[in-house]
């Protein structure tokens, strides 16, 4: 069993909107082209723009940890789980203050609550409901630093 942190679980997600990002894109099935491919020289392609390289597709190992970590944005509220995955979609912090109306500070603090309480829950330990947010935090943290001993 993996002992989870708050950096592992923030590593996971962001690979997750990575191999989410690198999928092909979906298509309309039944429309298709029977022309050929049209060869073009040298001298046609100087001076057009280089059509931009594209990464790999994702490994199928690396779709099933994607489908693993998105199920768990269903152990959050649903603006934490959006604030988390604009924050794996590195989304600058000034989109996401402005989408959720807060401060800075605010939107950091609840990123944090939210990758603690993604922590506690996937090593299985219970979320106090009747605690405050930074002693949440504070025992993501905690455990995090029990691991690494």
């Amino acid at each position: 069993m993996i002992d989870w942190t708050p950096s592992q679980v923030e590593d996971r997600l962001e690979e997750a909107a990575d191999v989410l990002k690198r999928l092909p894109e979906q298509k309309v099935q039944g429309y298709f082209n029977v022309w050929p491919e049209m060869v073009q020289s040298f001298a046609d392609k100087v001076g057009q723009t280089p059509e931009p390289m594209r990464r790999p597709p994702p490994s199928p190992a690396s779709i099933s940890r994607m489908d693993e970590t998105l199920a768990w944005l269903n152990h959050l509220d649903a603006e934490d789980a959006r604030l988390v995955w604009m924050r794996a979609e590195r989304t600058p912090w000034k989109e996401i203050c402005w989408r959720f109306g807060v401060s800075r500070s605010t939107a950091i603090r609840r990123w944090h609550f939210a990758l603690s309480v993604l922590a506690l829950r996937l090593n299985g330990q219970r979320v106090p409901t009747k605690r405050s947010r930074s002693f949440v935090i504070r025992s993501a943290r905690r455990l995090s630093i029990e691991i690494v001993k």
